[in-house]
């Protein structure tokens, strides 16, 4: 499950404590660059990051580390890569070398297919690969037996200098040359409206669960299921890399009811969700062992979202504290059998 455990130790502590009674084993966290190394190069606080670490150990968990958001100091870009990549390798083997033996996994980035997450630039496979390969690198130099997660990236069926389909994407990183640069590759599984079993040549073509709003042609509506992941599943397969799991590091639905929300269309039900969640597990065990890893959901909800924070309709509890409020979601997967 995806927490947030940055600012407040004892919110950390209560949603770890979820995380773990409802019989998880993993929890994803991100690491911002910049608010490790952010006042100058070299200059590290690793006060949050020692304590998120021990609280992550002392609750019997593991941990991914999601990296991005480079420091000002790195580069000209509110959200992107550093301009000097050799930066990111050096703030990667810092924090490898610290923590060594104690964080599990490290996601590479987040939705580098997305300019939002590239520098306000257009999305560029060659470019994520090279700094993906210095990372993996020094991660490896710092501590061998890390696991390096691709960065997730996002369905979508825009193609233009805004956006770029996961598949697609994937393809121009293998041409770029990163098979030998991460252990697992990194996805990301929403549903959208479609329940989690549904092929995806079904919702493409179909009037509600394929986004009616959407003019792509039909293949790039692939997109809008669960399932998309076996779309690139079979990149991998293409690029003789099927000896490697996939890890699902962002995967839920929504139950936006805002009428003006973006997200509104693809709107399920809370019970809904918590059906459609378990029914999610229940089909990867069934259909995608081996090659299916980690599968992290969406969210343990941040104790400062509103209703007004679209990532709050995604949520399996709600930001409240110290009162805990869960949604049926969490007592849906907490019942599941592990």
């Amino acid at each position: 499950m995806q927490a947030f455990l940055w600012w407040r130790p004892e919110v950390a502590d209560r949603d770890l404590t979820l995380i773990k009674e409802a019989g998880f084993g993993w929890v994803k966290q991100g690491f911002g660059w910049r608010e490790i190394e952010g006042a100058c190069k070299g200059c590290f606080d690793w006060s949050v990051t020692d304590r998120i670490v021990e609280q992550v150990e002392r609750h019997g968990l593991d941990l991914v580390a999601r990296l991005d958001h480079q420091p000002y100091w790195a580069g000209r870009y509110a959200n992107g890569p550093p301009a000097n990549y050799a930066d990111f390798g050096d703030f990667v083997y810092a924090l490898a070398s610290r923590y060594k033996g104690r964080i599990r996994a490290y996601q590479i980035w987040n939705e580098p297919n997305l300019s939002r997450e590239w520098g306000e630039r257009p999305p560029n496979p060659a470019e994520y690969t090279a700094l993906l390969k210095i990372a993996y690198q020094r991660i490896k130099e710092a501590d061998p037996n890390a696991m390096v997660i691709s960065a997730g990236l996002t369905p979508t069926s825009r193609w233009d200098h805004v956006a770029v389909p996961d598949v697609e994407f994937l393809r121009g990183m293998y041409a770029a040359g990163a098979r030998p640069y991460f252990d697992v590759l990194g996805a990301h599984g929403a549903g959208f409206k479609a329940p989690p079993e549904i092929d995806p040549a079904v919702v493409a073509v179909h009037p509600v669960w394929g986004n009616p709003g959407d003019t792509s042609p039909v293949e790039r509506k692939r997109v809008y299921c669960f399932r998309r992941v076996e779309d690139l599943r079979q990149v991998m397969v293409e690029n003789g890399d099927a000896g490697k799991q996939v890890a699902i590091l962002e995967f839920g639905w929504t139950s936006d009811p805002r009428p003006d929300s973006p997200y509104h269309w693809h709107s399920v039900s809370n019970e809904e969700k918590a059906d459609y969640l378990v029914r999610a597990y229940r089909y990867a065990k069934e259909h995608w062992s081996p090659w299916i890893g980690l599968m992290s959901l969406i969210y343990v909800a941040d104790p400062d979202w509103t209703e007004a924070d679209e990532q709050y309709w995604w949520s399996i509890t709600y930001p409240s504290y110290p009162e805990t409020r869960v949604h049926l979601a969490y007592e849906k997967l907490k019942a599941m059998p592990k």
